[in-house]
């Protein structure tokens, strides 16, 4: 044995000590699956993943010692995830960790009895996976991403950095439970701001480009792309696209806009990664899923991407920079 883990032992210096000492008294390693939505290759589903793990070994679970995470990646596709999450309950965990919507809808119906967490799902009542945000009663537990209202708020950012926009494509992925209700917000502050709304149901590569060209061949458009796993993982054909075409487009993460894209608003994914291994710690030492209330995101972030406003001719008014809380030059 190494000397520090040695002292951590005797010592009882940290966290994760009781937990150690409870495996060692009979309990064992605990288990915990996750499925994450992106693609095993992609940066940000490690980022998230690292964060989620981050929270667990503050509350003292660590890999290898008390705890062992089975990981998979469904990197967007349906069946995949459907498969994945059929191999996590088999794996028999304690817990298991859903990223995103679409692995959540993957794991709902093959389980009814092993607690699972999600984290950045929109709408988790309206789409079904659970009873109220204040008593799930189930299963399923987590932490939701935003309010419909949200949408609103990315029309009004979009008219404020490029005023002169009259034509506006919203761009969704038809599988996202949470599309819907983004679209009937975004159209009914369409009057006040004096615009034109096409909606697009979008998911592979050609289909981001087709409709990003047709759309770019008539003046005054700019794009809105809804929050979904397909968008993300699509990420930088979308923005090279929307560059190519110099559209003004806004964006439901920051990651679009340090990929270059011109502004984004919306929740910090990785904080909420790391939150929702406080759920997963609660229903490891005890805790009902069912009990356990749905909580709402808490920070959200505004990034406007200055370099890319330069590139195409856009004033950003003084004011939207002031209230930004990043500015990429």
């Amino acid at each position: 044995m190494k000397r520090r883990e040695f002292i951590t032992l005797i010592g009882g210096a940290t966290a994760a000590w009781p937990l150690a000492a409870r495996a060692q008294q009979g309990e064992g390693v605990r288990r915990i699956g996750v499925l994450m939505g992106l693609a095993e290759s992609d940066p940000e589903g490690h980022s998230r993943a690292a964060a989620f793990r981050q929270g667990l070994e503050q509350l003292g679970w660590i890999e290898g010692r008390n705890v062992r995470i089975e990981l998979r990646w469904a990197a967007g596709d349906v069946d995949r995830a459907r498969s994945y999450a059929a191999e996590l309950v088999a794996f028999a965990p304690d817990v298991i960790f859903a990223g995103a919507t679409s692995a959540l809808a993957a794991l709902q119906p093959a389980t009814k009895t092993i607690p699972i967490v999600f984290a950045q799902v929109t709408d988790p009542v309206g789409a079904g996976f659970v009873t109220s945000l204040g008593r799930p009663g189930g299963n399923i537990t987590g932490f939701t991403q935003y309010e419909y209202a949200v949408g609103a708020k990315w029309l009004e950012l979009l008219k404020e950095i490029a005023p002169r926009v009259a034509r506006v494509a919203l761009i969704y992925d038809p599988a996202n439970t949470s599309s819907a209700g983004y679209l009937r917000t975004i159209e009914l502050g369409t009057p006040s701001l004096a615009v034109h709304v096409s909606t697009y149901a979008v998911r592979e590569t050609a289909e981001f480009e087709r409709v990003i060209d047709a759309f770019a061949a008539e003046p005054n458009g700019g794009l809105i792309i809804l929050p979904s796993v397909s968008a993300t993982i699509h990420r930088e054909v979308i923005v090279a696209r929307v560059a190519k075409h110099h559209l003004p487009a806004v964006y439901p993460y920051r990651l679009f806009a340090t990929s270059g894209g011109l502004a984004s608003y919306g929740v910090d994914n990785i904080d909420m990664y790391r939150r929702a291994a406080t759920y997963v710690d609660r229903i490891l030492k005890g805790d009902s899923p069912s009990e356990l209330p749905v909580q709402q995101a808490t920070k959200f972030e505004m990034v406007i991407n200055l370099k890319t406003a330069r590139a195409l001719g856009v004033e950003v008014p003084i004011t939207l920079l002031a209230r930004s809380d990043e500015v990429i030059e």
